[in-house]
C-alpha cells in the first residue's frame, strides 16, 4: 500500500481508487476479462502521468493505460496492476481551421471531438458504435477503424503527432503538425496500435476534414456480395472516391437484430440474403445544393445508379433516406452490432480482413468449414465491406470449449486468402494465440526486441499483444 499512498500524493487522494471504488476497472465491456487492479489512478496532466509511471517503474509495478474501456480483446485487463485512466485529461487544447487539425488529450471522448469539429464546419471522420464512450488514447492504442475507413483511413491516417509518456517516465514530445516530416524513424506509427505496451499516449495532433455539405444514404439489397462490390466500384468511380461508408449486413445480421429489436422497423418489407448500407458525402456545392424542385444532386445521382442496377438485376431493392431522421435510423441499425453478440452464450468474435475480391470466398469457406466441424454452430456477420474488414461472430455448440477450434478454422481461411486475423480491434489478450500461430516469426522477433529496448522492466501493459 506504500505505492498507493505515493500515488495519492501525486494526483490527490480522490483520484486513486481502490476496492469497490475501482470496480469499473475490474471488468471489461464484454464481461470476458475480469480482475481487480491494485488501484486505478486518474492523473490530470501529462506531468502527473509521468510521475505515476516513474513511481511504478521504481517499484517494479506494472501499469495498464485505460481509455473508455470499451475494447473487445482484453487490452485493459489489469489484475493486481495500476490502471491509469486518462479520463480527466479530456481537453481539446486547440482546433485550427486553416491547418485542419485538432490538438486533443488522450481522455477526450470521440463524440466530443466530433461535436467540436462539426461546430467549425469540419469533421473528425473516425466513427463506430462506441463513439460515445471510446477515448482518443484508446483509439490510437488500437489503431481503430470503423465505418469511414473507406474514404479517410484508420486512426493512423488521421494522426500527425503524439505526446507519449515512456516506460521510465520521460515524456516524448512528438507533437508535430506536419504532413511531411522525414527526420528519422517514424516513432508515431510505433506507438499507434501498440496498445500501451510501449508507452502511454497523453495527447495527439489529429487531422480534420471538410464536413460534407450533403449526404446520400441508402439501404440496398443485392443478389450477392460480388454484386455489392460492383455497386461500390461504380459509385467510387463516378463520385471520385466520395463513398464514405459501405456496410454489409446479411440475413444472419437481421435475424439477430430483429431478435433484439422486435418492434423496430426493418429496412425492407421482405427479407434478403445480402444488404448493404451505402453513404456518399458531397463536399462540392454543385453536388449538394438543392435544385429548383428541391432535389439534392448527390441523392438524385445515387437514386439513378440504384435504379439502373435494379433494372439490370445487379440490385434487388433499395431505400434512399429522404431526411436526416431516416439517415439516422439507417445508421442506428448498423451501430448496434456490438450488442447483438451479448447475452446469447459463449461466443467467438473475429475481426479479420481479406482482399475485396476474396470477401465472398471467405464467407463461403468459413461457413462451410464451421458447419462441417459443428453442425449446430450459429454465426452472424457484419462487415465494413468497402475495406474488406469482416466481424464474424460464432457461437459453438460446445461453448467455451470450442473457442480455439473456431479461431483456428477462421484464421486458416484468412491465411489462405492472404488476409489478416486482426483488422481494427487490436490484439490485447484475445488474439495472442493467433499472433503465435499466424504472425511472421521474424516480425515477432523484431517486435520483441523493440519491447525489450523501450520497456526493459516489462511494466507497460505486460502480457498483451506479444505471445
Amino acid at each position: 500500500m506504500d505505492i498507493v499512498e505515493t500515488l495519492r500524493g501525486i494526483v490527490g487522494p480522490s483520484h486513486v481508487l481502490t476496492g469497490d471504488d475501482a470496480a469499473p476497472f475490474a471488468r471489461d465491456w464484454t464481461g470476458q476479462y475480469e480482475g481487480a487492479p491494485l488501484c486505478a489512478v486518474r492523473p490530470g496532466s501529462t506531468e502527473e502521468v509521468a510521475a505515476v509511471v516513474k513511481t511504478a517503474a521504481a517499484a517494479g509495478v506494472p501499469v495498464v493505460p485505460v481509455g473508455g474501456n470499451t475494447g473487445l480483446m482484453g487490452g485493459t485487463h489489469a489484475p493486481g496492476r495500476i490502471a491509469v485512466s486518462l479520463e480527466r485529461m479530456n481537453r481539446i487544447r486547440e482546433i485550427r481551421d486553416g491547418a485542419r487539425i485538432a490538438i486533443a488529450e488522450a481522455g477526450v471522448v470521440l463524440s466530443q471531438l466530433h461535436e467540436a469539429a462539426e461546430a467549425r464546419g469540419l469533421v473528425f471522420p473516425l466513427t463506430f458504435g462506441a463513439k460515445g464512450s471510446a477515448r482518443i488514447g484508446g483509439v490510437l492504442g488500437t489503431n481503430a477503424g470503423g465505418s469511414n475507413v473507406l474514404r479517410y483511413g484508420s486512426t493512423r491516417a488521421l494522426c500527425l503527432g503524439l505526446e507519449v509518456v515512456m516506460p521510465d517516465g520521460q515524456v516524448l514530445n512528438g507533437m508535430t503538425e506536419l504532413v511531411k516530416d522525414n527526420s528519422g524513424y517514424d516513432l508515431r506509427d510505433l506507438f499507434i496500435g501498440a496498445e500501451g505496451t510501449l508507452g502511454i499516449v497523453t495527447a495527439a495532433v489529429l487531422r480534420l476534414h471538410p464536413k460534407p455539405l450533403a449526404y446520400a444514404t441508402a439501404m440496398v439489397a443485392t443478389p450477392s456480395v460480388g454484386a455489392a462490390l460492383e455497386l461500390l466500384n461504380r459509385l467510387q468511380g463516378a463520385t471520385g472516391g466520395a463513398v464514405e461508408a459501405f456496410e454489409y449486413m446479411p440475413r444472419s445480421y437481421w435475424a439477430g437484430w430483429s431478435a433484439r429489436h422486435p418492434d423496430a422497423r426493418a429496412p425492407f418489407v421482405q427479407s434478403y440474403d445480402h444488404t448493404v448500407m451505402v453513404e456518399v458525402g458531397a463536399t462540392a456545392p454543385r453536388d449538394a445544393e438543392p435544385g429548383p424542385d428541391g432535389t439534392v444532386p448527390i441523392q438524385a445521382y445515387l437514386e439513378d445508379v440504384l435504379g439502373e442496377m435494379i433494372e439490370a438485376g445487379a440490385a434487388l431493392d433499395a431505400v434512399v433516406a429522404r431526411s436526416g431522421a431516416q439517415r439516422r435510423e439507417m445508421w442506428a441499425r448498423r451501430e448496434v452490432a456490438g450488442e447483438l453478440s451479448l447475452g446469447l452464450g459463449p461466443f467467438v468474435l473475429t475481426d479479420v480482413s481479406v482482399p475485396l475480391d476474396r470477401v465472398e470466398t471467405f464467407l463461403d469457406e468459413s461457413y462451410a468449414r464451421l458447419e462441417t466441424d459443428d453442425p449446430d454452430v450459429r454465426h452472424l456477420v457484419v462487415s465494413h465491406l468497402g475495406d474488406g474488414n469482416l466481424h464474424l461472430t460464432v457461437w459453438p455448440s460446445d461453448g467455451d470449449a470450442g473457442h480455439d477450434r473456431v479461431m483456428e478454422i477462421v484464421e486458416g481461411v484468412v491465411a489462405e486468402l492472404g488476409g489478416s486475423f486482426s483488422a481494427e480491434h487490436g490484439i490485447g489478450l484475445g488474439k495472442k494465440s493467433a499472433m503465435a500461430r499466424r504472425k511472421d516469426q521474424v516480425a515477432l522477433e523484431v517486435m520483441g526486441k523493440i519491447k525489450a529496448a523501450l520497456d526493459p522492466q516489462g511494466i507497460m501493459n505486460p502480457g498483451k499483444v506479444l505471445p
